[in-house]
């Protein structure tokens, strides 16, 4: 563990309360102590980062892991607005989605995605998943610091 990880949080955006769940227990197992923050959809992602009610008072996220298919603003959509925002396009996105088609892998790397992940089937492989994201994004690359916005 790194003092990094207690200045950073990572804002989850999925509309199934299984995986946040399954996601939330995984991090905790992998010893991250950053702050997770959960959305269920698209407009809800993008509330929290212009911090319309009910976010007024949130940080903006370190790291944002993005599932593509949720109701309302899907995440190719809440990928294409971050991405078209000065204030956001700094942030890094991963995928972390059930969908598997070349399509949705090519299109969210056109709009400039980070990282794109298949959601795995079975727990051990999730907890992998995030220890990897953990020791990448947490604890290895260096992340824009919010304070100098």
């Amino acid at each position: 563990m790194t003092n990094k990880q207690f200045n950073t949080s990572i804002l989850i955006a999925d509309d199934d309360a299984d995986d946040r769940m399954l996601i939330e227990q995984a991090f905790r197992e992998c010893n991250l102590t950053s702050e997770l923050h959960f959305v269920e959809d698209g407009e809800d992602l993008m509330d929290y980062l212009y911090q319309r009610s009910p976010y007024e008072s949130v940080m903006r996220p370190s790291l944002i892991i993005l599932d593509l298919n949720m109701p309302r603003k899907n995440g190719i959509q809440a990928l294409r607005e971050i991405k078209a925002n000065e204030q956001f396009r700094q942030i890094p996105v991963v995928v972390l989605t059930t969908s598997t088609a070349e399509e949705d892998i090519l299109r969210t790397y056109d709009l400039g995605v980070s990282s794109y992940i298949s959601k795995p089937f079975d727990f051990s492989t999730l907890l992998d998943i995030t220890n990897t994201i953990k020791k990448y994004w947490i604890d290895t690359v260096s992340l824009p610091d919010d304070s100098a916005r």
